[in-house]
């Protein structure tokens, strides 16, 4: 699939590296950040500082790697791509960050995973019940900064309930599915609309009527977003199987270890394959998995079909992404940004 062209000028003048937009949307969107985590009760600055990042334990400063600022990034470009500042959305970057965090906070519970960007688990470190609480507080938090003084705050508070909704609701759905043996793609790519592809088409319409969009406009990037979301899903799943430790911050076979029924393992126990049926084998036993069984899995789910299936979904959701920026009418610049970042996503290694 050949990069987006808009207005016939392929690339648009003044059109920054996708690794330049990011750095500055972390940088323009944590200054909103920790001002805002200042006015949390000193519990929970606490953990939420040491999730950031910016402190160790103990509260020192520290420079620890960061949240990768895909959706703040999504935002600001939403706001440019409808003709407004970058600046315009600013809070609703923020807020849509802190609901990121406080996803990841608790998903890290729920799923056991004991890394988060290369250093151990906020849970690990103060405990399940206090990550879950900070958690709370950052959502919580996330309202307030959507809200103040925002001419549009009931528009856009209306927008990001529902889909933290969506999130909560797709959490939920990936909970249930460690309990059934029958789960299939359809149920699992609904899952992640949710729990994914929700917050991403909430960052770009919050971005767009933050920047005074039209209805259509909204509409148009916020399905841009969600259709991304899932393919930022289905990569993020492969890379649960396949990432590098080095590189993702997470153990190998991080996925397979708690018998997550990720995309491409769903994929994998509905293709009715032999690989299949001894997936489905070993995913149903309640033995915890050694070294030599989750190599033995991630075989299976590549012979299976699971590898191939969930790269060629992701590849047609970044189609279906590209036509609904192009069909928002944008400006040039930041339309190429926002491919350009999309494309990124779907071709990461972390």
């Amino acid at each position: 699939m050949q990069p987006l062209e808009l207005s016939g000028v392929h690339p648009p003048v003044g059109v920054r590296p996708t690794r330049e937009v990011l750095a500055r949307s972390r940088e323009a969107v944590e200054a909103v950040l920790r001002p805002a985590a200042e006015t949390l009760p000193a519990s929970m600055r606490r953990i939420a500082g040491y999730h950031f990042g910016w402190w160790d334990e103990h509260g020192r400063p520290i420079t620890a790697a960061g949240g990768k600022a895909i959706r703040p990034a999504l935002v600001l470009l939403s706001a440019e791509a409808v003709g407004a500042a970058a600046g315009t959305a600013l809070r609703p970057a923020a807020a849509v960050e802190l609901a990121h965090e406080f996803s990841l906070l608790h998903d890290d519970v729920m799923d056991g995973d004991r890394t988060r960007r290369h250093r151990p688990a906020a849970w690990t470190v103060f405990g399940v019940s206090p990550a879950i609480l900070a958690g709370d507080a950052l959502l919580t938090l996330a309202f307030d900064v959507l809200t103040a003084g925002d001419r549009a705050a009931a528009e856009a508070a209306k927008i990001f309930s529902a889909a933290v909704q969506q999130l909560l609701d797709g959490q939920s759905a990936d909970l249930a599915f460690e309990e059934r043996d029958d789960v299939d793609p359809v149920e699992c790519l609904a899952m992640a609309a949710g729990k994914t592809g929700a917050l991403l088409g909430c960052a770009c319409a919050l971005g767009a009527l933050a920047g005074g969009g039209s209805p259509e406009q909204i509409d148009r990037l916020a399905a841009f977003g969600r259709d991304l979301g899932l393919a930022f899903q289905l990569v993020d799943d492969l890379l649960g199987i396949w990432g590098d430790p080095e590189t993702t911050g997470k153990p190998v076979h991080s996925d397979l270890r708690s018998r997550k029924k990720s995309l491409p393992v769903v994929a994998a126990l509905a293709s009715g394959t032999p690989a299949g049926d001894e997936l489905a084998v070993l995913y149903r036993g309640e033995a915890p998995l050694a070294e030599a069984d989750l190599a033995r899995v991630a075989e299976l789910v590549e012979a299976a079909g699971g590898r191939a299936w969930s790269q060629a979904k992701a590849d047609e959701m970044l189609a279906q992404a590209t036509c609904h920026l192009r069909s928002a009418d944008p400006c040039p610049r930041p339309a190429a940004e926002l491919d350009a970042l999309a494309r990124l996503v779907t071709r990461r290694d972390r």
